[in-house]
């Protein structure tokens, strides 16, 4: 905050603004663009990498390909929101009760009381008397496990299906080289299937960055809890820089940052496209073919 804000009251309009976007809770507010970029950082990855092993068990032999296709039936199945609440709550109470078992072996109340889940103190995930930034990056933790999970499902049935439509015919001709099936899944399938699954992760990706705004409901200081929170009605009584209503503008620059943000990763996305598509016999490969023959 600059030294001129210390009366507020007697400050221009953009002296006033100026001190009123350097607050402590708007530099919060500056940072929560970074949480959501760096769960999208880690989730996007992570979430593949379950889609991978899940689409890779669900193409192998029963009853291990059940694993996968259950795996992705159930998640897909269930709506977001209501996985994001069940899986957050149960993750954590199941922490919990195994702590609870461990540490305090002569509890002797019930855990289950009503409405209630209570533990011993020692127990606690994380202990009520650990620091903040390990309370925030234990619901961050969760945050990051629960999308990729969700994602996961949806990249392996991507996945999956880029796996099959690789022409039988490159897998024949592996095996007829003798190559093993190790060999092939590794060196035909693997390689060749990118450019098939391409096109569904790019949906999943735009999906993934819209669904980041669902932070707040896993207990996260994201850029919507802190919009609403700044945007509100603030009165003379609670704050030194008091306003109207302001939410429209707020969410008006969410707004502005989800089409940029989305729009560099067209781009991107179109480019890789591009490089993947290159001496493949698709669509876009015989289209850069005839591009470089004229």
């Amino acid at each position: 905050m600059y030294s001129f804000c210390t009366d507020p009251a007697t400050l221009d309009m953009l002296p006033w603004l100026a001190c009123y976007l350097t607050t402590g809770k708007h530099l919060a507010f500056y940072g929560a663009f970074g949480t959501v970029l760096l769960l999208l950082a880690i989730t996007a990855p992570l979430a593949l990498a379950f889609g991978f092993v899940a689409a890779a068990v669900a193409r192998g032999p029963a009853p291990l390909s059940w694993l996968g296709r259950g795996y992705i039936a159930v998640v897909r199945g269930v709506p977001d929101i209501a996985f994001f609440l069940f899986f957050v709550i149960a993750l954590d109470q199941m922490l919990e009760w195994v702590r609870h078992k461990v540490k305090c072996p002569d509890w002797d109340a019930p855990i289950r009381q009503g409405s209630d889940f209570v533990v011993c103190d020692a127990a606690k995930v994380p202990l009520s008397t650990s620091p903040q930034w390990i309370h925030e990056t234990y619901g961050f933790s969760l945050a990051v496990l629960t999308f990729a999970i969700v994602f996961g499902a949806f990249a392996a049935n991507v996945l999956f299906g880029a796996m099959r439509a690789v022409p039988r015919g490159q897998i024949e001709t592996a095996e007829a080289y003798g190559m093993s099936s190790r060999q092939t899944f590794w060196r035909i399938l693997v390689p060749q299937m990118w450019v098939y699954a391409l096109p569904g992760l790019s949906n999943l990706w735009m999906v993934l960055v819209k669904a980041t705004p669902l932070l707040f409901l896993l207990g996260v200081e994201d850029i919507v809890y802190w919009a609403r929170d700044l945007g509100g009605t603030k009165t003379p009584q609670f704050t030194d820089y008091p306003h109207g209503d302001w939410r429209m503008w707020y969410f008006l620059a969410l707004l502005v940052f989800y089409l940029a943000f989305t729009r560099v990763s067209e781009i991107v996305l179109a480019r890789l496209m591009t490089r993947l598509t290159r001496g493949q016999a698709t669509t876009g490969g015989e289209r850069q073919r005839k591009v470089r023959a004229a």
